[in-house]
């Protein structure tokens, strides 16, 4: 039997996971290269084909992603919300069943990193611009959209107790239901690399399921659909990070927002990107991340104590407890009248979860070795729903506070009279006082999570093209962080932010069944293991 651990990923393989497979069997090394082939040309070539067409018709992409994304979300919600209902479920039965005792890499192996590294990498990749794009827009646009209609179950404002139910709708779309998705995907990527000794890439989760099938034609058309839903659900997130840095530099330095700023942003931001890609791991994105974690963790002490520590500390307990109690009615599918809440902004966000869970799940996998599944799942499902609902109650429910005692003028400009999501986080902000200063370490923080962000797709992308590998050659990744820039471009000057949404649901949906079939490969595998 071939050996087939050239990633180091794990122990000796498990007998009931055998393959003759052999990394680099079938990748060629063109110029040093080291590029699993139908894959890695494949997606490339496909990718690059979709930036031309893109950028060569501008008016017809954005016709055409204006009419592909609600479509998308109204025709497909019921599968989306049920898939992510099943991966919830599925994610807290191995909490406390038996093989959750399972440790990651083996019984005897130990964490590579500390778990403030380990907890800081994980937010960096899984969290990305979203805290600060959303963590004021959201609470204030559902409570405060016309006529009510972006209200979560329609729920009445004007009654007593229910004054932040923009923050609880915000806290769904930012809690469980997201984070589960990424922990299944992370979790069965770790097992299969570190327990059963196989190539980290998506098709090595099907196993159980397709056997020796994996190394042909079946796991290519895994790997590649992995790529495009990883680019897609990657390129959304740069595109919103974008936007809000050119927003800032305009309230900062009076710079004009253009479409050609944002694309000299973009570039500019990914050529920083390529400086830490070729920095790697453990000098490039770990330090990044524990500099973005320290800067965030700053601006939200900032806004805690300034906005009120008693006033936050008590709205953050009434919206978990409204959360928690709310979320099976948030849950259901059926009969839904809060249509535009639901449709327009539940159904995104899980297709944009799921688009994005080959990266955040392959990143985060890289970096679990040595944890057991309990500690795994509760690190990575249950703490980062609780620090995202602190901070979305504390951002979004001190600018909701603020509306209602008629200030927060920047908001309202932004996210009410005119639609500008990119400025929420800075109307808010310039309620506070030391604007002057907070502002700027805002924009730097934002640039962080863009760079982050950028960095650790381009090594998940390049570990899927070149057949799992973990050690491909640097110029591999700098070839695809090339290229989620200009594909954040292509989507930006062809439709803006909805040709960025349609991009990740039209990837995230079909990508929807693979991760639910995952559920069954590491329950299989996890089965098999030593406790």
């Amino acid at each position: 039997m071939a050996d087939i651990h050239a990633n180091e990923a794990g122990p000796a393989q498990d007998p009931d996971f055998a393959t003759d497979f052999e990394i680099g069997q079938d990748n060629i090394r063109p110029l040093g290269l080291d590029i699993h082939n139908p894959v890695f040309l494949i997606s490339s070539l496909l990718i690059i084909a979709f930036v031309l067409i893109s950028l060569a018709n501008q008016e017809a992409s954005a016709e055409f992603f204006g009419w592909l994304r609600p479509f998308l979300t109204s025709e497909f919600d019921w599968f989306l919300v049920l898939s992510v209902d099943v991966i919830l479920v599925f994610c807290l039965a191995l909490i406390v069943l038996p093989i959750g005792s399972v440790r990651i890499g083996g019984k005897d192996a130990t964490p590579d990193y500390s778990y403030a590294g380990w907890i800081a990498m994980m937010f960096a990749a899984g969290i990305g611009i979203g805290l600060l794009f959303f963590g004021v827009l959201e609470p204030t646009y559902y409570n405060f959209s016309e006529g009510g209609g972006a209200r979560p179950l329609n729920i009445d404002i004007t009654e007593p107790g229910n004054e932040y139910i923009g923050v609880v709708g915000t806290i769904h779309h930012w809690g469980l239901g997201g984070w589960c998705v990424y922990a299944l995907v992370g979790l069965t990527l770790a097992v299969f690399a570190y327990n059963k000794g196989m190539p980290m890439t998506l098709r090595s989760a099907f196993y159980p399921i397709l056997g020796e099938r994996i190394w042909g034609w079946w796991g290519h058309a895994i790997d590649t659909l992995a790529v495009f839903a990883t680019l897609f659900g990657l390129t959304t997130s740069l595109g919103l990070g974008a936007q809000q840095v050119a927003f800032g530099l305009n309230e900062v330095f009076g710079i004009e927002t253009s479409n050609t700023v944002v694309v000299l942003l973009i570039i500019g931001i990914t050529a920083i990107a390529l400086g830490s890609v070729l920095m790697g791991m453990d000098k490039g994105v770990k330090r990044l991340s524990e500099i973005n974690m320290l800067m965030a963790v700053a601006l939200f002490f900032f806004v805690f104590f300034v906005t009120g520590a008693v006033s936050a500390i008590t709205r953050y307990v009434g919206v978990m407890v409204d959360y928690v109690t709310l979320l099976p009615a948030l849950s259901n599918p059926f009969g839904r009248e809060d249509t535009s809440f639901f449709h327009g902004w539940t159904t995104f966000y899980w297709a944009w979860w799921i688009a994005w869970s080959p990266f955040v799940g392959m990143f985060i996998a890289r970096i679990s070795k040595g944890r057991t599944v309990r500690e795994f799942i509760l690190c990575a499902l249950i703490a980062p729903t609780a620090v995202c609902a602190l901070w979305m109650s504390t951002f979004g429910g001190a600018a909701i506070d603020m509306l209602n005692a008629g200030g927060a003028e920047g908001v309202k400009a932004t996210v009410i009279d005119s639609y500008k999501p990119e400025g929420a986080l800075f109307g808010f902000l310039k309620e506070l006082p030391l604007y002057s200063i907070i502002s700027p370490i805002a924009l730097v923080l934002i640039v962080i999570f863009f760079v982050t962000s950028s960095d650790s797709g381009s090594l998940v992308i390049d570990t899927i093209t070149a057949g799992g590998k973990m050690d491909a050659p640097v110029v591999q990744r700098v070839f695809w962080c090339t290229l989620e820039g200009l594909v954040a471009i292509a989507l930006l000057l062809g439709g803006g932010l909805a040709a960025l949404q349609g991009a990740a649901v039209s990837t995230g949906i079909p990508f929807t069944i693979v991760v639910l079939l995952m559920c069954y490969c590491v329950y299989k595998a996890l089965s098999t293991e030593e406790r």
